[in-house]
């Protein structure tokens, strides 16, 4: 390519963002032979995305919420780096890079393409914070050269307010790589089944109606199992341990690799209120394990219901606990064959070589 290597920017909230979904892409980048530098809160995890050959700037983000005026030092710190840095291009990726580092490429008149993996709990409640949400995301985009979306709902937010002047497209998540999450051996037939939980544990991502459930399951089919995996969100350390005590959960805490807990796993459980492609799903799923996860946007996507899996009422435990007691009352070969379905749902429409060359696409 050029003598001088031209400069591509990637920007993301956490070291997760870039090295679990999106490394691949990096690693594209690199063979054509740009210079990648990925702009991210630095911990000893990001030290990881490093080892890619890519450079690592530093930029802390506060992810409990959005506060323009206490954000203000994040915007000008991307706009600092950006000016310094003179991308051909940068990507973003979550609520804040997105807003934040959107309005600095705007200022500074430098080519961005956004990817909204999810409208957030402040948009999908409703009230003024979403109304200022909006707003920003509007100032910020306005000459975003691509808006990418994860699932035509959230789309059709940002159309109903003309946000980014309607470039839009629709990719599938962030795709899942189909040789690290390869096909496994679904678990040998024993009295006992294991369910996994995957996601942080929080409010939105379905917990309460999660734990009731595995209680009431518990109480009919004590041999059932119910693994979760990861962060506590401070307000459920309690409750976590109170329910880990009792042996209705085991938990496992936050894994950098779950595919160990998958595989000795049948079916994920993800009641999630919002998603923008849940990513525990995709990974699940393309390992060949059952999914049962809510008729949401961003869920639903990935289940052929009654095929690969179940859908779930929003919300709804007794749903919820209907589907996990119908999954366990399938013969053995059916359960088996759902995640089979489901790994060649993945291997059809999930690809992330197909999503990471749509992004390759955008570089002009």
């Amino acid at each position: 390519m050029n003598e001088k290597k031209e400069t591509v920017v990637l920007i993301g909230n956490h070291h997760i963002v870039i090295y679990n979904f999106r490394k691949e892409f990096v690693k594209r980048l690199i063979e054509a032979g740009y210079r990648v530098v990925v702009v991210l809160p630095c911990t000893k995890e990001a030290e990881r995305i490093k080892e890619l050959g890519c450079e690592v700037v530093d930029v802390p983000v506060d992810r409990r919420g959005m506060n323009p005026i206490k954000d203000a030092g994040q915007f000008l710190r991307y706009r600092k780096i950006l000016k310094e840095l003179k991308p051909r291009i940068v990507f973003t990726y979550t609520i804040k890079p997105n807003i934040y580092g959107g309005f600095a490429c705007r200022l500074l008149k430098i080519p961005c393409v956004c990817t909204v993996t999810g409208l957030g709990k402040a948009i999908e409640e409703g009230g003024i914070m979403r109304n200022i949400l909006l707003f920003m995301y509007k100032v910020a985009l306005q000459r975003a050269q691509k808006v990418f979306f994860q699932n035509d709902a959230n789309r059709a937010v940002f159309a109903d307010k003309n946000i980014g002047g309607k470039r839009y497209a629709l990719v599938k998540g962030s795709g899942v790589n189909l040789e690290e999450f390869s096909r496994m051996e679904f678990p040998p037939k024993t009295d006992s089944i294991r369910f996994i939980w995957v996601a942080r544990i929080a409010k939105m991502k379905g917990i309460d109606i999660f734990l009731e459930a595995a209680e009431r399951v518990k109480t009919k089919y004590p041999q059932t199992e119910f693994r979760v995996l990861g962060f506590i969100e401070e307000d459920y350390k309690e409750k976590m341990r109170e329910y880990e005590n009792r042996k209705i959960i085991d938990y496992r805490g936050m894994q950098q690799d779950v595919r160990p807990d998958l595989e000795e796993s049948q079916c994920l459980i993800l009641p999630s209120e919002a998603e923008g492609m849940s990513n525990a799903c995709l990974e699940a799923a393309a390992c060949g394990r059952a999914l049962i996860t809510t008729d949401v946007p961003g869920c639903r996507e990935c289940v052929a219901d009654g095929i690969t899996g179940y859908l779930i009422q929003p919300g709804s435990v007794e749903d919820l606990t209907e589907k996990i007691e119908k999954f366990i009352c399938l013969p053995y070969n059916e359960r088996k064959h759902m995640g089979e379905m489901g790994r060649e749902k993945m291997e059809q429409e999930f690809s992330r070589e197909t999503v990471v060359d749509a992004y390759m696409q955008e570089i002009k």
